[in-house]
C-alpha cells in the first residue's frame, strides 16, 4: 500500500536544523535547564521555566506534526498524561462517548476519576455508527476513538464517526492512534480534531521512554492545551524527549518490518489448529478489512488470536514461548506477548470484558521486527506445548 508522501523524510529532518543551534550540531541538543536567561523581565528568546517549553521538547513536538499531517503537537509525561490534559478541555457536566473495546487505563480514568469530577461516559461499539449517534446526548462534548482498538483490534470508520460528531454543536473528536502510528494512519485528515499517542510504544519504538503527544490543527484547541500543559505540569524530561525524537527516526522502516512480520504471524495462526480465532486488520476475514483498507495505509504489528482451550492453556503457551517475551506494553522492537484479561485490561470491570470478549484465552501479540521465520516457530511450538498437561 501506498505511504504519505515525504513520511521518512520529515521523521528525519523536520525540526531537526543543525541552524537553530550555536554549535551547528546535526543531532538536536538535550537541553537540561529548568530556567532560561531574560534580556529584561519577560523579554526571552522564547523560554522561561521548562514547564512551559523546553528547546528539545519542542524539536521533537514539530517533527510529530509533521507526520501527523498537522500545525501543531504538544508532548506530554505519558500517554494518560495527554488523555488527562484533552479530558479537562471539558467540564462538569460533560459527557464523552467512548469506544467501548478502549485501552485499560483509559477505561479505569473515564470511569473512576472522572466522574467524581462530574465528567461523564457512554461506552459503545463504534464500529457500528449508529452506536455513536444514539449515544450522543445533549451534554455530549467528546468523542473518543481507538481505531484499531485496544485489545480486539476493532476498525470504526473515522471519517464517518467524525460527520456525526460534527453535526452536533461542539463535540470534539479525538482519536488514539496508537495502535496505527503516524506511519500507517493520519486520523486528522479524516475529520478527527485531536489525534493522541502513547509515544511510549510504536513512536519511540525502543521500549525506553513513557511519553505521550497531542496533536492538532485546531489553534483554539493546541492554546487550550498548551494552558493544560504548562498548569498541570504534564510534561515529559529533556531527556525523554531526546530519545522520542531518535526512536522516531527509524519509524517508517521499523513498521515497515512491523507489519510483514504481523502479516506472516496472523496468516500462520489463521492455519494453526490450535487457534479458534485471529484477529487482524490487515487480513481479509476481519470484520472491518475493507474500512481499514479505505482509511489506513497499512497495518501495524498487534495480532491479537483465541487459544482453543482454557485459561490453563493460555498459562502453558506463555510458559513456553522464548522469543516473544510475557510483558505488558507493545510498539518496541522486540516481540511481546500479554494476557489483557488479567494484565492491560484487568481495571476493566469483568462484565464489561465479558461482553468484549476479553476472556482468559484472548492473547495479544506486538509483534516486533526480528527475523519472520522465528518468531513463526516460537509460536508454533508454544501453541503446541501448551495442548499439552503437565
Amino acid at each position: 500500500m501506498s505511504t504519505f508522501e515525504h513520511f521518512a523524510t520529515n521523521a528525519i529532518h523536520v525540526g531537526q536544523s543543525p541552524d537553530q543551534w550555536k554549535s551547528m550540531s546535526m543531532i538536536p541538543q538535550i537541553s537540561l535547564s529548568t530556567t532560561f536567561k531574560q534580556h529584561a523581565p519577560g523579554d526571552n528568546n522564547g523560554y522561561e521555566y521548562t514547564r512551559g517549553g523546553n528547546p528539545t521538547r519542542k524539536v521533537f513536538e514539530k517533527c510529530v506534526a509533521s507526520l501527523e499531517g498537522a500545525k501543531h503537537a504538544l508532548a506530554f509525561s505519558s500517554g494518560l498524561g495527554a488523555t488527562t490534559s484533552i479530558v479537562h478541555l471539558l467540564k462538569s457536566g460533560d459527557h464523552i462517548v467512548s469506544v467501548n473495546d478502549v485501552y485499560g487505563g483509559t477505561n479505569r480514568y473515564f470511569q473512576k476519576v472522572c466522574g467524581k469530577f462530574g465528567v461523564t461516559a457512554t461506552f459503545v461499539d463504534t464500529s457500528d455508527l449508529k452506536n455513536i449517534e444514539a449515544a450522543i446526548q445533549p451534554n455530549t462534548r467528546m468523542m473518543w476513538l481507538e481505531s484499531p482498538t485496544n485489545p480486539t483490534l476493532k476498525v470504526t470508520d473515522l471519517e464517518g464517526a467524525s460527520k456525526i460528531a460534527h453535526a452536533h454543536k461542539d463535540i470534539i473528536v479525538v482519536v488514539d492512534n496508537t495502535f496505527a502510528s503516524s506511519y500507517f494512519q493520519r486520523p486528522l485528515s479524516l475529520g478527527a480534531d485531536i489525534v493522541m499517542h502513547s509515544v511510549t510504544k510504536y513512536m519511540n519504538g525502543h521500549t525506553d521512554v513513557l511519553m505521550g503527544v497531542a496533536v492538532t490543527n485546531s489553534d483554539e484547541i493546541n492554546e487550550k492545551l498548551f494552558f493544560l500543559q504548562f498548569a498541570m505540569g504534564i510534561v515529559p524530561s529533556p531527556f525523554d524527549c531526546y530519545l522520542a525524537n531518535r526512536g522516531v527516526k527509524t519509524l517508517a522502516i521499523r513498521m515497515k518490518q512491523h507489519q510483514a512480520n504481523a502479516f506472516a504471524v496472523a496468516k500462520f495462526l489463521e492455519s494453526s489448529p490450535y487457534v479458534e480465532k485471529v484477529l487482524y486488520p490487515g487480513l481479509p476475514s476481519h470484520p472491518q478489512h475493507e474500512i481499514a483498507k479505505k482509511q489506513m495505509k497499512g497495518f501495524s504489528g498487534m495480532v491479537t488470536f483465541y487459544a482453543k482451550g482454557d485459561a490453563k492453556t493460555a498459562a502453558r503457551f506463555f510458559k513456553n514461548i522464548k522469543i516473544f517475551t510475557l510483558a505488558e506494553s507493545l510498539g518496541g522492537y522486540e516481540s511481546l506477548a500479554e494476557l489483557p484479561s488479567l494484565m492491560t485490561h484487568a481495571s476493566v470491570p469483568e462484565k464489561q470484558r465479558a461482553e468484549l470478549g476479553i476472556t482468559d484465552t484472548l492473547i495479544r501479540l506486538s509483534v516486533g521486527i526480528e527475523e519472520t521465520e522465528d518468531l513463526v516457530a516460537d509460536l508454533e511450538q508454544a501453541l503446541a506445548a501448551a495442548q499439552v498437561e503437565n
